[in-house]
């Protein structure tokens, strides 16, 4: 393994795509291995946290406009977090309409999960310095609004 390391070091492509990939799955294992002793993937923290902040419930349809994912990604997401017990899924009034919603199980994963996430944060923030993190976000912008 070390052979193909040595013979494809970590060096930019020219393709900007690859490389926001590659940044995508270096900051997603960041985030990941700080997180792991909270027993939650960034993706599940992300979505629990989204919940959090749509309560008191939500369809699903909303959380995935609100997290800009489509649905089906989501219902994939939203299982090992029922199993769990972190959401619940009930009937609205309009049978058609699924909601969800945290449970008090949830409630506390997520609270816990929030400290190693504002680590997290506060570690970034310092390897990139304000400076850089600044000029990130107006780059993630400008990105975020090629597509509508």
């Amino acid at each position: 393994m070390e052979h193909i390391v040595e013979c494809f070091p970590k060096v930019p492509s020219p393709c900007h795509c690859l490389n926001i990939r590659r940044a995508s799955q270096a900051v997603t294992q960041f985030y990941e291995n700080i997180l792991a002793p909270s027993g939650l993937k960034l993706t599940q923290y992300s979505l629990l946290r989204h919940l959090e902040m749509a309560e008191p419930v939500v369809t699903i349809s909303e959380l995935a406009n609100f997290m800009r994912i489509d649905r089906t990604t989501l219902n994939r997401k939203m299982k090992p977090l029922i199993e769990a017990g972190l959401i619940e899924v009930a009937t609205g009034k309009d049978p058609r309409c699924r909601q969800i919603m945290l449970t008090d199980a949830g409630r506390s994963a997520l609270s816990a999960a929030l400290k190693l996430w504002d680590n997290a944060q506060t570690l970034l923030q310092e390897y990139l310095g304000e400076t850089e993190l600044a000029q990130f976000k107006h780059i993630i912008a400008k990105l975020e609004a090629l597509t509508p």
